[in-house]
């Protein structure tokens, strides 16, 4: 019997998983709620191998070690949603072909994917790879408490899959832009508005003549574009404003164009006689950059999904995740494996019901593959 033909029938009791899992609300830094949604998981995965929990500042990590042959294979999940707790009047709900909750597609109903394509090869006596499954609390807010183990384990793998969301027309994940956060602040001189204000150098006045600079380098044909989106400064009306800054947003599909970024970002100088300029922060994702081998994977998991009857392209997208990490230290990265759906982030986040055995099939399928 073929996965798929195993899972059409299944599909009742994966969505009682779905439903329990999405209900299990862990917005990002409720340790509670994480911690709920980490035994959850802890339970449904020790029956595959050994398991070790880790506390961090950011909620519990879990790493499930599972035996097999062939490859060796660091499969990448968080568990942390964007979502408040209470924001889903109901946080769980089917109507018609699509079920909603809170992070159903991003990305709680990929862990219960992986949890089926792990039960349905064992059913049918399917191979896999050695498997490192890692499940972490903090992808929503940047991975900053386990972004070592990530990289770690995909040091220790030959090949990273990461069960991020799919791109929206279904296409896997091969590319995805890096990311930096920047603070440029400007320094003046405060002195009293009315009284004597030519005593005073005005910080965002200074500001206002970097914010244009700032937008000149973007490329928009290298896909670079920053966004000075957050602005702040001053004290009160009549005091010269003696600080201001801007927030940057910086999205790159390569790493030479953030160096290059980052090296005109520090060289810029100020225009008013005795103000200063001062800069924070940097790329906290790297972009995750296709490899000939990465390439190969996705070809791979191409010829697969489309025996499942899923047509599936190379997709390119503006968003991090923790494959930026395990792409640039050069292991070859797959992402975008997850359900499909839409509405990530919105309070009608779904996935598509009649798709689920699909691709819990095309998962199947690579790791029997992956294991020969």
């Amino acid at each position: 019997m073929k996965p798929i033909e195993h899972l059409q029938p299944q599909l009742p009791a994966i969505l009682q998983d779905l439903e329990a899992i999405v209900t299990l609300e862990a917005p990002s830094h409720d340790l509670p709620g994480l911690d709920r949604v980490a035994r959850w998981i802890a339970a449904q995965f020790a029956p595959f191998g050994s398991l070790e929990r880790q506390e961090t500042p950011n909620g519990p990590m879990l790493r499930v070690q599972v035996p097999g042959s062939g490859k060796k294979v660091l499969v990448l999940c968080h568990f942390d949603t964007v979502h408040p707790v209470g924001a889903f009047a109901v946080p769980w709900k089917v109507e018609g072909e699509r079920a909603y909750g809170p992070g159903v597609y991003d990305m709680k109903g990929n862990i219960v994917q992986l949890l089926w394509a792990l039960r349905t090869n064992a059913a049918l006596g399917l191979s896999r790879p050695s498997l490192e499954l890692l499940f972490t609390p903090d992808e929503e807010v940047g991975s900053q408490a386990s972004r070592a183990a990530i990289e770690a384990g995909a040091r220790r793998n030959d090949l990273v899959l990461v069960l991020e969301a799919p791109m929206g027309n279904g296409d896997l994940k091969v590319a995805r832009k890096g990311v930096g956060q920047y603070r440029l602040t400007a320094h003046g001189k405060p002195a009293h508005q009315g009284v004597e204000p030519e005593k005073g150098i005005n910080a965002i006045v200074e500001l206002a003549h970097q914010i244009p600079r700032i937008v000149a380098l973007q490329d928009w044909n290298q896909g670079t574009t920053l966004g000075p989106n957050v602005v702040k400064g001053g004290t009160t009306s009549n005091v010269v404003a003696a600080t201001a800054w801007v927030d940057i947003d910086l999205r790159v599909w390569t790493m030479a164009e953030a160096e290059r970024v980052e090296r005109e970002l520090r060289a810029l100088q100020p225009v008013l006689p005795g103000a200063s300029l001062s800069l924070e922060g940097g790329l906290n994702r790297p972009p995750m950059e296709p490899s000939p081998a990465s390439l190969e994977l996705f070809e791979l998991a191409r010829r697969i999904g489309a025996e499942v009857g899923l047509q599936l392209g190379p997709g390119r997208v503006g968003g991090g995740s923790d494959g930026n990490f395990t792409a640039a230290l050069g292991v070859p990265t797959l992402d975008g494996l997850g359900l499909f759906g839409e509405a990530a982030h919105q309070l009608t986040e779904n996935v598509y019901i009649p798709q689920i055995p699909a691709r819990i099939a095309l998962l199947c399928g690579l790791l029997d593959e992956l294991s020969r």
